[in-house]
């Protein structure tokens, strides 16, 4: 119904735009060829980095000037500065700075300690399965089963951190956020891992959070499966706000690919053809957990109650007797060994900032205003108000004025 009495639809990412008409609505694509259109979405700069990271606008207004603030397609002059070792520093001792503030407030709300030197590995989107979740933790159970194996490697520091919240009638998502809880319980309380891994379930997301946990990530989660995240927007002001993106080539990830490039994100998982294949063939869960060892033992261990001894059964709906329809085992070792690749990657400071710059610096084609003035010249076709209608409407003008300073116009 909705295809039928729009005047055009939109995917929001390019990828998705392109699903729609190849697959989810391909017959009426046929039928309204014109109708079907991509504008991918957004977030806005005066949010994302100067409100929420202060630090981060000071340099960029040092070193390229304001015009960022209003025309984010000014941050590409940031690029001049990916091996400034001055730089470079400026980016890390900021980044440090955010860190620090997020540790004294989990610390004080929530009793843990963190190390701000250790890498902050954050999930923080709305709880579904489809988001995978509980594929982060099953990462964070084989790590843990790793250390505890081999104590004395020379082991990356991880802190895991988490927010979100979950639909009151989901189930499942409920779930997810009490195994969340109940690993963090258990790791968090192990003196053999020392402070070599950390788990966080932080309450209460909300936007406010956000702005505090985001420039404080050194690695942004996205790892959705292929083709069931529409775009998202959490990557872009991770990204924005100079962390490295672990996903999926899925929504608006294989965008922010092709602005960083391969070097400076951390891809995994099947592709959307390989996921509709392995859904065609019948996909079963079953035959990762029993061919690959470290994935069973995790799934084991939720299953039997080592992080739930109150309720040993208190998970045994949750992946495997659920069918597993977002193909988390499917992407398991794909995505551990990504995550691998990250702590060596990190290991190596220089080149982490130099990454770090490269996505902020190339974050320019992902402001809120580009698809905004995308849909008035492609959907809605009108024209904004240029400076002299903008004055002649004074009712207009002076609300504007009263709630923002930074209209952009034209």
């Amino acid at each position: 119904m909705a295809v039928v009495a729009s005047t055009k639809v939109n995917g929001v990412a390019k990828i998705h735009s392109d699903l729609m008409v190849e697959s989810i609505f391909a017959d009426f694509a046929r039928i309204y060829p014109d109708r079907f259109t991509n504008v991918t979405n957004g977030v806005t700069p005066r949010r994302w980095i100067k409100i929420a990271n202060p630090g981060l606008a000071n340099i960029l207004d040092k070193r390229i000037g304001k015009g960022w603030l209003i025309d984010l397609s000014e941050l590409e002059k940031f690029n001049v500065f990916v091996d400034d070792a001055d730089v470079q520093a400026e980016i890390a001792a900021v980044k440090y700075e955010n860190k620090r503030k997020l540790a004294d407030y989990i610390e004080k709300n929530l009793g843990i300690k963190l190390n701000p030197e250790a890498i902050f590995d954050v999930q923080v989107k709305r709880i579904h399965k489809y988001k995978r979740q509980q594929l982060n933790v099953l990462h964070i159970i084989t790590l843990y089963n790793r250390i505890l194996k081999n104590p004395n490697a020379d082991w990356t520091p991880r802190v895991f951190i988490f927010a979100g919240k979950a639909a009151s009638a989901y189930y499942a998502a409920k779930k997810v956020i009490r195994l969340i809880n109940d690993v963090a319980n258990v790791i968090n309380n192990d003196e053999r891992v020392r402070d070599l891994i950390k788990v966080v379930f932080i309450p209460n997301y909300g936007v406010s959070l956000a702005q505090m946990i985001i420039p404080a990530a050194d690695v942004s989660e996205q790892i959705s499966l292929a083709g069931t995240e529409a775009s998202g927007t959490s990557n872009m002001k991770f990204a924005l706000n100079g962390a490295l993106t672990i996903g999926t080539l899925d929504g608006a990830n294989v965008e922010i690919l092709d602005h960083v490039g391969k070097d400076n994100i951390f891809i995994f998982g099947n592709t959307v053809e390989q996921v509709e294949e392995l859904c065609r063939n019948g996909y079963s869960p079953y035959h990762y957990y029993e061919t690959d060892g470290e994935l069973n033992e995790a799934v084991s261990q939720i299953l039997n109650g080592k992080f739930s001894p109150d309720d040993p059964y208190r998970y045994q709906d949750l992946i495997l007797n659920s069918g597993d329809y977002y193909q988390a085992c499917a992407d398991f070792r794909s995505y551990v060994e990504a995550q691998e690749r990250v702590a060596a990657a990190y290991r190596n400071k220089k080149a982490w900032a130099r990454s770090a710059i490269i996505n902020i610096a190339n974050m320019g084609y992902f402001p809120s205003d580009r698809s905004v003035l995308d849909y008035e010249r492609d959907i809605w076709h009108i024209e904004p108000m240029d400076e002299v209608q903008l004055k002649e409407n004074t009712d207009l003008a002076s609300i504007i004025e009263s709630s923002s300073k930074l209209l952009i116009i034209r």
